[in-house]
Formats: structure tokens, sequence, C-alpha cells
């Protein structure tokens, strides 16, 4: 049974997708509630990607149903490593490319569209890199940039892949605050991450997919040595610091186990004080 949070946004029920004839997910339940912020984690290949393309739509599975709340704006963010960063156009241009609301076939903005890009840029501190290259881009910035291009569509669901990939831990961090931030504004977020302890591990609510969801819940009740080892097929240690898990390589590994059936549940973060390849 799946643990409807309030005011959903998307539920995944019995959700299978695959491509050619292999399974990349079999048999997901999610359901991602008005205002969550939700980490997805897992090894490569565990089906991260495919899950986000999934609730935004641009996938459709092989089996079970996809239900969306009735005129949900969804933003995606894809990793930054996909986008062609030697393409020609300023920081303000790539943010026009979203627009929305008129024929975006015309070659030209209209003020109100214009004052739009600069109100976000500005809202993301990005505002003095309006007419900056963005090959001359810092990683961090890159990344504020296509988060600005998401909510020039004023998103009420995010989704972000990967977004903390290639960048140090000062920017991690600065990443991180803009995310809290735009959540504590009412943002819906889902993000897929490598990051267990720098990202998963300060969110209200994780998910552990390979595949199938293995754990769902707040991270001190899934970020555990058994859902991790079921998740990654690698035994960890997890401790605790701060009273914030930290999880650990053991490094004595173990066979995958892909097909797990059992998930862990744990209490919903709402119930808690708080590319385009397969991932």
């Amino acid at each position: 049974m799946i643990e409807r949070p309030r005011s959903t946004l998307v539920e995944l029920a019995g959700l299978t997708y695959g491509y050619g004839s292999e399974a990349v997910l079999e048999d997901i339940d999610i359901a991602i509630g008005c205002g969550e912020f939700v980490g997805i984690v897992g090894p490569s290949g565990a089906g991260k990607t495919t899950a986000l393309r999934v609730i935004a739509g641009s996938l459709r599975p092989a089996h079970g149903r996809v239900e969306r709340r009735a005129d949900l704006r969804i933003a995606y963010v894809p990793q930054v490593e996909t986008i062609n960063w030697s393409f020609p156009v300023s920081v303000r241009e790539c943010v026009l490319m979203a627009r929305v609301g008129r024929d975006r076939r015309l070659p030209w903005s209209s003020r109100a569209e214009r004052a739009q890009v600069a109100a976000v840029l500005a809202r993301l501190d990005i505002g003095n890199l309006a007419d900056r290259h963005i090959r001359e881009l810092s990683g961090g910035q890159q990344q504020r940039v296509f988060i600005a291009r998401a909510l020039l569509g004023e998103p009420e669901l995010l989704l972000m892949d990967e977004p903390t990939s290639g960048v140090d831990v000062r920017l991690r961090h600065e990443l991180l605050h803009l995310l809290d931030d735009l959540h504590a504004r009412g943002l819906a977020i889902v993000l897929t991450t490598h990051d267990l302890n720098g990202i998963a591990a300060h969110l209200p609510r994780v998910i552990c997919l390979n595949r199938r969801v293995i754990g769902d819940g707040v991270p001190h009740r899934v970020l555990t040595a058994d859902v991790l080892e079921r998740t990654y097929g690698a035994s960890m240690e997890v401790l605790e610091h701060g009273g914030m898990p930290v999880v650990v390589d053991s490094f004595r590994r173990h066979a995958p186990h892909p097909h797990a059936p059992h998930v862990a549940h744990a209490p919903h973060a709402s119930d808690a004080h708080r590319s385009e390849t397969p991932a």
C-alpha cells in the first residue's frame, strides 16, 4: 500500500518501465506530496533518472499507473554533464528559451518576459551574469542557470537529476541552501543523488531505489546498514554524528540484491520534524 502524502501531486502505483526487454523499474510505488523535499538514492543503473522522467511525463510506463494532479506544473533539470555548454547563448537567452504562455517561435522576447527573467536571476543571486556566455560560468553558476530556466514556468514540482554532480563541497553546500530556501517557499523538490552524506542525510525524506523501492522515509530510519546493503549490494556501516546518519563503506562486497522484496517504510516526512540515459 502506498503511503499517501497530504495533497498528493504525483503518484506512481505498481509501475514498471523498461528499455527494450530490460526492466529498469519494477513494481514501483511512490507518492509525492505538496511541498515535499525528497532525495532518491541508489547505484548507477538503479533507475533514478528513469523514475524522474516517468514522474515528469516524458516516459510512459509499460505497466502500472501514473496519476498527476490536474494542471500540475512540473519542471525538470537534467544533469549538467548532458548540456552543450558551447552553445552560443548568454545566461539571459538560455533562461528565455524556457518561456511559456506565448508563441516561442518568435525570435524576440517581450518586455514582461525580460523582466520576469531578470527577477528569477536576481532571486538566484546571478543577476549580474545575465550577459555572460554560459560556457564562462562555474559549475555552481551553471546549475543556477538551469534552475532559473525551470523556475521561469513557476512550477509546483521541481525535478533535479544529480544536481551536485561534479561540484566541490562549497558549491554543494551553496546549492543545498538554495534548494532549502526554494523548498521553504513552498516548492516541492525531488532530486537524485549519489551523495548519501552530503545531500541525502540532510533531506526530510529519502527513497532508496534499485529497480524497486528498497526503503522510503526519514533518513535515520532509511539510511541503515541493512537497507543500504540491499540497495547497493555492498556492506556499509552507518554511524551517527550530530544526530544524523553517516554512511561508511566497510569494503565487504556482496552480490547485489536488485529484486529484494522487502521495503523498509519509515514515518513520512510530513509526519517528522522535519542525460537522458537511465541513471
